[in-house]
């Protein structure tokens, strides 16, 4: 289970926070760490704040974008603490933990975690599926983001060490995240040439289109399924005004 679940940092700025985070997975038995554009990377401040886990450095992906990063998972989820306009399932560490204990048995799992200073941005949230919150203190809630990380493994390493409950058996593979930003992008084409999507709440409108899709966690020939009304709907309104 653990080792289908990869920690992903975007665009950290200090190299110790790597180090850090490094430390914090390999205390908790978890080894896939991705970086999406770190700003210092390679560092000796990395290796050194490690602390012995040099190994999760050396083996760590370094990404240009975030959807490089995920595009083979199956499941992302993100860490934040910013209240959202538009409900998102949110979970606690331990609630996420004991889903993925039986979800990541047979499924690729990322956890975002964003930048020092401003977390993750709108359009990266769009990315996952659910939201994970650690409760901390109202009046001081600002996790650095190794202790965070330290926070959401630990919880992973209880929860991997208990019974485990055997996934649902699937005869067809969830959809990847690649896959489904590529039928994001074809559904947004579509309702832009039916004259549905106003330039002005398309943002909005997709958010929610997505919000729908990610909750009914779709497999491929669903998508297949969707993508081919998509091209076929698209196909009759050109012969109409042809």
């Amino acid at each position: 289970m653990l080792s289908n679940i990869r920690i992903v940092l975007v665009e950290t700025s200090h190299p110790g926070n790597i180090g850090a985070v490094a430390r914090a997975m390999k205390n908790m038995c978890m080894s896939e760490l991705y970086l999406v554009a770190p700003k210092i990377f390679p560092s000796a401040d990395a290796t050194s704040r490690a602390s012995g886990a040099d190994d999760i450095l050396a083996s760590a992906v370094c990404c240009d974008s975030l959807q490089e990063a995920i595009a083979d998972c199956q499941i992302v989820i993100g860490a934040s603490a910013r209240s959202r306009t538009i409900a998102v399932p949110e979970e606690s560490p331990r609630i996420c933990a004991e889903r993925l204990a039986v979800e990541a048995q047979d499924k690729k799992v990322a956890i975002l975690f964003g930048r020092e200073n401003s977390g993750l941005k709108n359009h990266e949230l769009d990315l996952c599926q659910t939201l994970l919150t650690i409760p901390s203190n109202a009046a001081y809630s600002s996790l650095n983001i190794a202790a965070a990380v330290q926070v959401v493994c630990y919880e992973l390493l209880v929860a991997s060490s208990q019974d485990a409950v055997k996934p649902e058996v699937r005869d067809v593979a969830l959809a990847s995240s690649a896959q489904m930003e590529s039928f994001y992008e074809h559904l947004y084409q579509a309702l832009d040439e039916i004259g549905f999507i106003n330039p002005e709440k398309s943002t909005s409108i997709m958010r929610r289109l997505r919000r729908v899709y990610h909750r009914a966690s779709l497999d491929t020939k669903e998508l297949d399924i969707l993508r081919g009304i998509l091209k076929k709907s698209t196909a009759i309104l050109h012969q109409k005004y042809d």
